[in-house]
């Protein structure tokens, strides 16, 4: 497993709004001394809530890792809408308690990246995955297959980030965007996939393996058999060929020496 995370523990989306919570904070304390104590409060939860601590990350060429951490509240069969194709879906939603950094859950290529408008109903409910505000990631395995994690704000979230484009290469683990104040993300694989989690389970980004995808052998591979027989074939034919010269040549030495 690694444990290589180059980016600081308190992410750097969260500062304006530590050092402003920091600075009201102060200013009341020296003016209203202890009934500055909620705010005081107020600046310990935007700290936690902007942590992005490092963590173990799988390295299973077949692994699914979560993108979040949170809790499962969707694991089924389904229609993936961005794609069009049967998938198997898995839903992490993210309290205002939970690390909100959004982290790649593969290695591959990302196709294209949706954005939608919409409500902001709460993001534990199904219909907030077609209804809220959101942004898709379409990407590709290492290994050719297709996974989508959907970003899908919340009923306190009013703001998505995400910081991968068409095009992009994708490492398992690395930051990929961050939702403020609660939220979920979708993830929908092919409907080959097994999944590892179950519906109320606590997972962790990067560390937690969702699901693994059975892995195909590259387009290349499927004319070894053929290349293999074709040689085989042709080792025979030459072989024949020998055989055949050699028992001739036995003829005509016997014939000679019959003469003689």
């Amino acid at each position: 497993m690694s444990r290589v995370y180059p980016y600081p523990l308190i992410a750097k989306e969260g500062w304006p709004f530590i050092i402003g919570s920091l600075v009201l904070s102060i200013l009341t304390a020296i003016w209203c001394g202890w009934w500055s104590l909620p705010l005081w409060a107020l600046t310990v939860f935007v700290v936690q809530f902007f942590r992005d601590p490092a963590r173990d990350i799988p390295t299973g060429p077949e692994d699914v890792l979560s993108p979040a951490d949170g809790r499962i509240v969707v694991l089924e069969k389904t229609t993936d809408p961005y794609r069009g194709v049967n998938a198997l879906k898995i839903s992490v939603f993210m309290n205002v308690f939970n690390v909100h950094s959004n982290r790649c859950p593969i290695d591959g290529k990302v196709e294209r990246v949706d954005y939608f408008k919409g409500s902001f109903l709460n993001a534990s409910v199904d219909k907030a995955s077609v209804q809220n505000e959101r942004n898709a990631v379409l990407a590709v395995t290492n290994t050719g297959r297709p996974v989508t994690f959907v970003q899908v704000a919340g009923l306190v979230a009013r703001r998505i980030l995400c910081y991968v484009n068409a095009h992009d290469i994708l490492h398992r683990g690395n930051r990929y965007g961050l939702i403020r104040f609660g939220s979920r993300v979708d993830v929908y694989l092919p409907e080959d996939a097994t999944a590892l989690v179950a519906i109320g389970d606590k997972v962790r980004a990067s560390s937690t393996v969702l699901a693994t995808l059975p892995l195909h052998a590259p387009p290349a591979a499927a004319y070894a058999p053929e290349n293999g027989a074709n040689s085989v074939d042709n080792t025979t034919e030459q072989a024949d060929m020998v055989k055949e010269a050699t028992d001739r040549a036995a003829v005509a030495a016997q014939h000679v020496l019959s003469q003689e």
